[in-house]
């Protein structure tokens, strides 16, 4: 945020000039000038009182300050209000801004986010900015920064006051074309902690309860109990999904903005499955600023907001092999399918392709950057390869 302009208020702040009003003053007595004492005294009065104003200016003057939301998407919109209140009985002058920094804009237009006013003894004011989201990443919202003096506005104090924020801002979520992700069996394998029942696993029959469904009454062994027998299924697990980054390419080739693309993707894709009830889990090598980078797999509802969260706190830089936080810091259980996204199958891909080889996980791969002449050579990897290109559905964003 730019600094609000200063202007000189009056030219009697000046020290010269109110020591030249003092020599004016001193001369008037001398010569028994009236008027011009009454001026001299007036002028000196008013500096003095308006100095010893503004020194007092900014005790009891309490400020707060708040968003209404502090995690959103490109594009959209939060509103910013701080309020102030002069709990005192002297009146003051008060300048107010608060410092943004990153991609928050003034949705107004406007070069900064300040306010000015005139507070009453014990009055409040408020004010109220609307900031808009341009890109992906963690933006601060500094402490709102106070000037407050005389009414005049002769003499001036400033001091900061209020919590500094934190907006969060998820990479953008963009529609993919359809792809199958590797999936071993319909209903996965019997599981006793999952809630999903399986038909087909069948453990016994109970006495049946009224609010279940009458298919699943097994008439036989009513028969045989004189009374209505309902099937008893196993629980079965369902589809687990790991969603990897490889970054290392990225930092290397400078591909910033294929990296946001890719981003957008690998959150457009959390969505995606989890809407179909597939459990996630997500690990990068990227350097995550204040989060981890390894979210286990699971199917709690906070999942995704996780898994975007930490992509948009992701830098473009690498910390350490991809492969090496895959053997040393991660637990996978049984029954996983992978999507694994990198810019290109060389630097660190290779290793993390054997892990999953080893781990006898099924794996599609995203490469970000373009087929070219050797695309060829990606069927090295021994799985699905795509390109960014072919499961992003370019130009169109998801409302």
């Amino acid at each position: 945020m730019e600094a609000p302009e200063t202007r000189l208020s009056s030219i009697f702040i000046i020290p010269l000039m109110q020591f030249l009003v003092g020599v004016c003053l001193f001369v008037a007595l001398l010569n028994g000038q009236r008027d011009l004492t009454v001026l001299g005294l007036l002028v000196l009065g008013i500096m003095i009182g308006a100095r010893l104003w503004s020194r007092v200016g900014l005790s009891g003057i309490r400020c707060s300050s708040m968003v209404d939301k502090d995690k959103l998407f490109p594009d959209e919109s939060l509103a910013l209000e701080a309020s102030v209140e002069n709990a005192k009985f002297l009146p003051v002058w008060l300048r107010m801004g608060v410092p943004v920094t990153g991609a928050l804009e003034p949705s107004s237009g406007q070069s900064g986010l300040t306010g000015e006013c005139g507070l009453l003894w014990y009055q409040k004011a408020r004010f109220t900015w609307g900031l808009v989201a341009r890109r992906r990443g963690i933006y601060r919202i500094g402490q709102a920064h106070m000037r407050a003096g005389d009414l005049f506005g002769f003499f001036t104090k400033e001091k900061s006051a209020g919590a500094e924020m934190q907006v969060i801002v998820y990479p953008r979520l963009v529609p993919l074309k359809p792809f199958p992700l590797p999936r071993r069996d319909f209903f996965g394998v019997p599981g006793a902690k999952s809630p999903v029942q399986d038909p087909v696993y069948i453990l016994g029959t109970r006495d049946y309860q009224h609010w279940r469904p009458a298919r699943h009454i097994h008439w036989k062994a009513s028969a045989h109990h004189n009374r209505l027998q309902e099937k008893v299924f196993e629980p079965s697990e369902q589809e687990k999904v790991l969603l990897a980054l490889e970054v290392s390419r990225f930092e290397r080739d400078h591909a910033s903005e294929n990296f946001e693309q890719t981003l957008e993707v690998v959150g457009s894709l959390a969505v995606q499955c989890h809407q179909r009830g597939y459990a996630l889990g997500f690990v990068t090598n990227a350097v995550v600023e204040g989060g981890p980078c390894i979210l286990p797999i699971g199917r709690s509802l906070q999942q995704v907001p996780f898994i975007l969260e930490i992509l948009a706190r992701i830098k473009m830089r690498a910390e350490g092999s991809l492969a090496d936080i895959l053997y040393r810091a991660l637990e996978l259980p049984w029954g996983v399918s992978c999507v694994h996204f990198s810019y290109e199958q060389d630097g660190g891909t290779p290793s993390s392709a054997q892990y999953f080889r080893n781990k006898r996980i099924p794996t599609i791969f995203v490469m970000g950057s373009s087929p070219g002449p050797c695309a060829g050579d990606r069927h090295t990897l021994r799985g699905t390869v795509y390109s960014l290109d072919e499961i992003r559905i370019e130009g169109a964003r998801k409302p």
